[in-house]
C-alpha cells in the first residue's frame, strides 16, 4: 500500500509546520491559555486564512476538498504543540454535523462563517448520566407551531463557553424503525434561555455545561438531511480518527522531549539516557508509538466506510490501542524525569494531561474494547 503523500497533503504539512514552528512554542501556548477563552483568537484568524478551518468542507461548499488524511496530516501538528483553538469542536465536530446533516440551503447559511474564522462552534451532546453511551438523549424538544421548544441539560461541551452557535442534540419523538427519534438543532448561544458555565479542562483546553430552558428555535433551524443520531455517529467517527491523530503526534513529540532529556541528563558523572534498562523503556515507548500510528491509519482509511457497523468497529479498535499507547507513553515521559516531569514548568506533564483527556473522549479504552468484544470483532477481519 503506498503511504506516500501527494504534492497538495506535503505543502499541507509543511505550511502548518512552519505556521506552529514559529508561533506555537511551550512558552507562547502558557501566554494563550490566559487570554480570554483560554487560546489565540490570532491564531484561529491565521488557521482559517490558511485554509485549515475550510480543509474538511467540500468545495460546494467553499471549502477546501480536503479528505480524511489531510485532517489526519493537521491533527498531528496540532499534537505536537498541544494546540488550544476550537479546531475539534468547530471544524470537525460541529463541522460534520453540517456536512452530514444539513440540507444544501442550511449548509450555503452557516459554512460560509465558519470557515472563513468568524464564527466558532460547538457539538453539545453528552448528557451527565449517559456515560459514553451516544444514544442516550434526555433532552428534548418539542414542536410549537413552525418552532421547537428545546429543553436540556448538557455537560462537556467542548469550547461551549466561547462558541458563536451550538449544535444540541435533542429527543423529539421515540425511536422507530425508520429514524432514531433523536434530531439536531442550530442555536445561538446568546439567545434567550440559554445558560453556560465555563471551565478549563485539565490538559488547559475549556469546557463548559450547557442549559437550555425552554429555548425557541425556527423550523429552519433544524439540520434535516440525515436522522440525528446517524449525523451524531458520523461525526463522532470522524472525531474519534481526527483525536487519534492528534495522539499520536502529542505521543511523539513527549518521546522526543524524553529521549533528548536521558541524553543530556547526568547521575553518577555519565548521562542517564546511557544506562541500559532507561534505553529499554524508550524502545518500549517508540513501539507503542508506532503501533498507535498504524491503527490510526486503519482509522483514517475507515472514516469513508459505508457501513456503519464496520466503521465503528474500526473506530473502536484504533481508539483501545491509541487509548492504551497513550497511557503508556505519557506515564513513561513523566516518570523518566522524575519529580520535575510532574510540574508546570515542564511540557513534558502537559502531553500527558492531553493523552489522558483524549483516552477518555468518545470513549475509554475499557468501552470501546467492550463495544468491539460484542461487535465480534473487526468486521470484515
Amino acid at each position: 500500500m503506498d503511504f506516500d503523500l501527494s504534492e497538495e497533503q506535503s505543502l499541507l504539512r509543511d505550511s502548518v509546520a512552519k505556521l506552529l514552528a514559529g508561533s506555537y512554542s511551550f512558552e507562547q501556548r502558557k501566554a494563550y491559555r490566559a487570554l480570554p477563552g483560554g487560546y489565540s483568537r490570532e491564531m484561529w484568524r491565521q488557521f482559517a486564512d490558511l485554509g485549515l478551518v475550510a480543509l474538511p468542507f467540500a468545495e460546494a461548499d467553499g471549502g477546501m476538498g480536503g479528505g480524511p488524511v489531510d485532517v489526519m496530516l493537521l491533527m498531528e501538528f496540532f499534537g505536537r504543540h498541544l494546540v488550544l483553538e476550537p479546531y475539534l469542536a468547530t471544524a470537525v465536530l460541529a463541522g460534520g454535523c453540517l456536512r452530514h446533516g444539513a440540507s444544501e440551503a442550511q449548509r450555503a447559511e452557516w459554512i460560509p462563517g465558519l470557515i472563513g474564522g468568524d464564527s466558532t462552534w460547538a457539538l453539545a451532546h453528552a448528557e451527565r448520566a449517559a456515560r459514553f453511551d451516544l444514544t442516550h438523549v434526555a433532552a428534548t424538544a418539542r414542536r410549537e407551531g413552525d418552532s421547537w421548544i428545546i429543553d436540556a441539560g448538557k455537560s462537556l461541551v467542548l469550547h461551549g463557553d466561547t462558541a458563536d452557535r451550538i449544535i444540541v442534540s435533542a429527543r423529539t419523538g421515540p425511536a422507530t424503525a425508520g429514524g432514531s427519534g433523536v434530531d439536531l438543532f442550530v442555536v445561538d448561544a446568546a439567545a434567550p434561555g440559554v445558560s453556560r458555565r465555563g471551565y478549563a479542562t485539565q490538559d488547559g483546553l475549556r469546557a463548559a455545561d450547557v442549559v437550555f430552558r425552554g429555548v425557541r428555535v425556527a423550523d429552519s433551524a433544524r439540520l434535516s438531511a440525515e436522522d440525528g443520531m446517524a449525523t451524531l455517529q458520523r461525526a463522532f467517527d470522524e472525531g474519534i480518527a481526527a483525536t487519534c491523530a492528534e495522539a499520536v503526534g502529542t505521543m511523539e513529540c513527549a518521546l522526543e522531549i524524553t529521549v533528548e532529556y536521558l541524553k543530556q541528563r547526568k547521575q553518577f558523572g555519565v548521562a542517564i539516557g546511557s544506562f541500559q534498562a532507561l534505553q529499554h523503556r524508550a524502545v518500549d515507548m517508540l513501539v507503542m508509538v508506532e503501533q498507535a500510528r498504524s491503527m490510526t491509519y486503519f482509522a483514517t482509511m475507515s472514516v469513508a466506510e459505508t457501513d456503519p457497523a464496520a466503521r465503528q468497529s474500526a473506530m473502536s479498535a484504533a481508539k483501545v490501542q491509541v487509548g492504551r499507547s497513550g497511557r503508556y507513553v505519557g506515564e513513561q515521559a513523566v516518570q523518566l524525569h522524575g519529580g520535575i516531569g510532574v510540574t508546570e514548568e515542564c511540557s513534558v506533564g502537559h502531553y500527558y494531561r492531553r493523552l489522558t483527556l483524549l483516552e477518555i473522549l468518545f470513549g475509554d479504552t475499557h468501552h470501546h474494547l467492550g463495544r468491539l468484544a460484542l461487535a465480534g470483532g473487526l468486521r470484515g477481519e
